[in-house]
């Protein structure tokens, strides 16, 4: 089957909140490259979802030690295309630089540009709420780097409504640029989070929601359906595995079951349908998502192709009660 032959071979294309970024509709997660997706794996990935009609690319320094910016960096030097895609990364969390105080900030910053081989960023995201640094100085600092030309935009990682509020209050305050695009972690079974509060901020602040772990680890591919096929899978311990085996319950069973039936009526795999569902909530502009080979490409970018009917969606929001 080849879900992206019969829906039509490009992703779909949204504006980045209120900025003037055109993106496709899904970001290829770059958490993978450098770690269980080896350097030939990450560039025939690469290589695979832009043929598809994609552009975003969503990484963060401390992804694989730094590794997984120097390989995207590698590969759009290889390709000369810097200038075609839209490219996203985070900062807060590398051990060289954690931490959101104004030093760490610029030196994360200086040093994922080097790595990257680019001198600007499209998108760059807090990875962490600091807690110890002010956030008045973090957003004063972030402002200075859009101004020097080093960023574009600026967005947020996991950071409450709370905080987004506050971020905008100072941002109105003190004359600086707003956050526009905020990810949090969102799929089908992680819903309560995000659409409580958050979902809530995001609509009246008008930013872009980018969903992290749109298929929850794998768990939403289907791939993962009792432990022993679990285990059989990676034969190993990781985080995926831990969050697999905590969705090998009746809820998670049932999400699955929902999943098979809809992606049967689209005839894709179950992962697009993941992504499709995304796609149909408010705000929502690109989920990301990772892929360890660059034939699971093709259902990533199919989930950005298919148009899911009010009863399916209803069917997929009702089995994750």
């Amino acid at each position: 089957m080849n879900p992206t032959s019969q829906l039509g071979t490009r992703a779909h294309q949204r504006r980045l909140g209120s900025t003037q970024l055109q993106v496709s509709s899904l970001a290829i997660g770059g958490n993978v490259f450098g770690w269980t997706a080896g350097d030939e794996a990450t560039v025939d990935i690469l290589d695979r979802y832009v043929e598809l009609g994609g552009t975003f690319i969503d990484t963060a320094d401390s992804y694989a030690g730094g590794r997984s910016e120097i390989l995207i960096g590698n590969w759009m030097r290889d390709r000369r295309n810097r200038a075609d895609v839209v490219l996203a990364t985070k900062i807060g969390k590398s051990a060289d630089f954690p931490g959101l105080t104004p030093g760490a900030l610029t030196a994360a910053i200086d040093a994922s540009l080097t790595r990257l081989g680019t001198d600007y960023l499209d998108v760059l995201y807090l990875h962490i709420d600091d807690p110890d640094v002010p956030f008045e100085e973090t957003l004063v600092a972030l402002d200075e780097v859009v101004r020097a030309g080093k960023v574009r935009y600026l967005g947020a990682s996991d950071h409450s409504g709370n905080r987004l509020i506050e971020a905008r209050i100072i941002a109105a305050q003190l004359g600086l640029g707003p956050l526009v695009a905020v990810q949090s972690r969102y799929n089908l079974m992680h819903r309560a989070v995000f659409e409580g509060s958050m979902a809530s901020v995001a609509a009246s602040q008008g930013l872009a929601v980018m969903p992290r772990f749109a298929l929850d680890g794998g768990f939403l591919t289907g791939r993962y359906r009792s432990r022993a096929n679990l285990a059989s899978v990676h034969g190993r311990f990781d985080s995926r595995v831990v969050d697999a085996q905590s969705h090998l319950n009746r809820r998670g069973l049932r999400v699955l079951a929902a999943l098979d039936r809809v992606s049967a009526e689209h005839e894709v795999a179950p992962a697009s349908i993941a992504i499709a569902w995304l796609l149909t909530k408010s705000n929502v502009v690109a989920p990301v998502a990772s892929a360890s080979s660059a034939d699971q490409v093709e259902d990533l970018i199919a989930g950005t192709l298919v148009q899911l009917t009010r009863n399916q969606v209803a069917a997929l929001d009702a089995a994750t009660a």
